[in-house]
């Protein structure tokens, strides 16, 4: 018999319960970082990443310049690590859910890894290679995203609202 989340003890569950709050709390300022900053527009992350000549101040200094590639890099490191440890984090928690099960959980505790790969990736091909990188920028984090959003809620559901069914006994 393998264990559920409606099923551990209560303590645990609390635990799981305000970690997840928590997790999630970080992740959504995350993408209210990601909409003060590019306005969650294609132009507007293009220009987050390429910079823009078109908003010059008095001196000929572009406001949003070019990243260099420390700055790529280190938003790269943060990020794919961050994202690992997130991820790993809800996966595990998830992993013990009985709500989702099967395929559909194999997906949802894998794509975010892959997702994570494919948007900083992406941010590099915007910045080096060409704009229409977006595109992938776009498609693989919302699915980033809502792998998240739906494992956290699975989970806090679960932990919150699943009880345990007790069998008579014969």
């Amino acid at each position: 018999m393998s264990i559920q989340l409606y099923q551990i003890d209560k303590t645990l569950k609390k635990f799981l319960l305000l970690f997840i709050i928590t997790l999630t709390i970080g992740v959504t300022i995350g993408l209210f970082y990601v909409r003060e900053t590019t306005a969650m527009t294609p132009e507007g992350t293009i220009t987050r990443w390429k910079g823009s000549q078109e908003n010059l101040t008095e001196f000929h200094i572009p406001s949003d310049y070019p990243k260099s590639i420390s700055e790529m890099l280190m938003t790269t490191h943060n990020h794919v690590i961050g994202f690992s440890i997130i991820f790993f984090a809800i996966g595990i928690v998830f992993y013990f859910n009985s709500i989702i099960t099967g395929f559909w959980k194999s997906i949802l505790i894998v794509e975010p890894f892959i997702s994570t790969l494919l948007t900083f990736g992406s941010i590099w091909g915007i910045r080096f290679i060409d704009s229409s990188f977006i595109y992938i920028t776009i498609f693989s984090s919302t699915l980033l995203y809502s792998s998240y959003y739906i494992m956290a809620g699975v989970c806090i559901y679960e932990l919150l609202f699943k009880k345990m069914v007790s069998t008579p006994s014969v």
